[in-house]
């Protein structure tokens, strides 16, 4: 692997990502640098014991022997302990200045807000902006409700404000609750299951208790005496008597559905109509067009079944997938003895002894009579991939809610040398290495192996580590690499393909 290389630019013409700017700063510095985002990084210099903070060009812009924590672009939490029971703490910037004091506080960024910080001192929490301007003053307890609205709590009664510290509701309550879409679901004065709007307004009153409004405008109910679950819209007209053992919204997707289930079987409430559609199965996967994926326990295999439950393909095949590529929906099925790729008709669209190697938001890549090709699924055009003689596949199983599509691929060439191309056949990562290793999940890192030794790089081909260790171990968050009986960890960041709708 070639030497690090000092490559460091503003945040503006920055185009690395902050794992490998963190690695270069790292060098650059001599200091570990531990964090980076949004042009600054937070280090620590073993020798003097003192932390920093540095920008993208290296530069030591504060130091100080207290703990620096980076909450977002030039704002920093400066934290000094004083003795074994007294620490203070201050928001500064990032040359130090003091933007909140120091005092004996804690702060509460737990959603990341560039906007707002709780400060908690002496039993009390306050609100403030990124400015030191007090929002809302020291109460007994405050908790960000949402988007934009915080609960706020004085002599045992919970108010409602919103980020500016305005009172949006004269309204009182005995509990604070979380805010979904503009809207929290309460039990009221009168013990009624009630939702609210985020100025504190009474949106729909319900006689019967509200479990869930996840699946808003239809809502999940729960008996107090059975425990039983059914469903009613905000009206309060009754969808599905509450006899079911359990009920479960969409939670991802097109959110089309409520599940309620009773006896091991499932009945599908279908948002298009308001209909129940009871069903001989205990868990189905949503596809598209009303089809779901069923597998069966016993054959450990699945199928395609529609709304009604009738088997639309049989279950015999090891894999279902749905997939949207350019535009269009289709669903992959796998066997030991074949694969296909069913468009919206449910027809296939492979030719025979086709295998899929990759899917991507636009296209595919396919292997056929030992060759590997991009494939469009628009007029079925395909384009050779010169020169490679193998792909490494991914596991079906990669592809989740969090992994849509498949990540660039790891080729071999006809020269026994290993590189990465991405979904336009490019290469992006040379064809220098004498194997490359990709990981499942979400990881970002690939270990890279030229004459016996490994190193470590990445998708955007920067080098994290080079290539001098003997042994490597992936350790769920961390890739272990072994010299000379001393350990280096690196830590995986996560992998999101650009193709990602979430």
């Amino acid at each position: 692997m070639r030497n690090l290389v000092f490559a460091l630019c503003s945040s503006v013409c920055m185009a690395q990502t902050n794992q490998y700017t963190k690695i270069l700063l790292s060098k650059k510095t001599g200091m570990n640098v531990h964090s980076y985002s949004e042009g600054y990084g937070t280090a620590y210099d073993s020798k003097s014991n003192k932390g920093s903070i540095v920008d993208s060009l290296g530069n030591i812009t504060f130091e100080s022997a207290g703990s620096i924590s980076h909450i977002f672009k030039n704002r920093f939490i400066l934290t000094s302990r004083e003795s074994p029971s007294k620490t203070k703490s201050a928001i500064i910037d990032e040359k130090g200045n003091q933007v909140l004091p120091f005092e004996n506080q804690s702060f509460n960024t737990p959603w990341l807000s560039e906007e707002r910080i709780i400060s908690s001192k002496e039993g009390k929490e306050a609100v403030y902006d990124y400015n030191g301007k007090e929002i809302i003053p020291y109460s007994d307890q405050i908790h960000f409700a949402g988007k934009n609205r915080f609960f706020v709590l004085n002599d045992k009664v919970w108010s409602l404000y919103d980020l500016d510290g305005k009172k949006v509701s004269t309204r009182e309550f005995k509990e604070d609750y979380p805010f979904e879409n503009g809207r929290a679901l309460i039990i009221n004065e009168d013990h009624q299951s009630e939702i609210i709007g985020k100025d504190g307004q009474t949106l729909h009153k319900f006689s019967t208790q509200i479990y869930s409004l996840a699946s808003y405008p239809y809502l999940i109910t729960k008996n107090k005496i059975t425990g039983k679950y059914g469903l009613v819209d905000t009206n309060e007209n009754l969808l599905a008597e509450e006899i079911f053992d359990d009920a479960a919204p969409e939670y991802f997707g097109a959110k089309e559905y409520v599940y309620l289930r009773k006896k091991g079987k499932a009945t599908i409430f279908n948002k298009k109509d308001g209909k129940l559609y009871p069903n001989s199965f205990k868990y189905l996967t949503p596809l598209f067009n009303d089809l779901f994926s069923v597998y069966s326990d016993k054959s450990k295999k699945s199928g395609i079944v529609n709304l009604q439950g009738e088997i639309i393909v049989p279950q015999e095949y090891d894999f279902i997938q749905n997939f949207s590529i350019s535009g269009k929906d289709f669903i992959y099925l796998k066997n030991e003895k074949e694969e296909k790729f069913l468009d919206k008709g449910l027809k296939n669209i492979l030719e025979e002894n086709t295998q899929i190697i990759a899917f991507y938001p636009d296209q595919l890549i396919i292997k056929k009579q030992e060759n590997y090709y991009t494939f469009s699924v628009t007029d079925g055009s395909v384009s050779v991939m010169k020169d490679i003689v193998s792909i490494k596949e991914q596991e079906p199983h990669f592809f989740n809610i969090f992994n849509l599509y498949s990540k660039p691929v790891v080729c071999r060439n006809s020269s026994n040398l290993y590189g990465i191309m991405d979904e336009k056949g490019k290469e992006i990562v040379p064809f220098i290495y004498d194997d490359i290793i990709a990981f499942e999940n979400s990881e970002n890192e690939i270990v890279v192996k030229k004459q016996d030794r490994y190193g470590v790089s990445n998708f955007q081909n920067e080098p994290l580590k080079d290539i001098i260790y003997d042994k490597y171990f992936w350790q769920k968050e961390v890739l272990r690499l072994d010299k000379d009986k001393k350990t280096d960890i690196l830590y995986f960041t996560r992998f999101r393909n650009k193709g990602s709708r979430l």
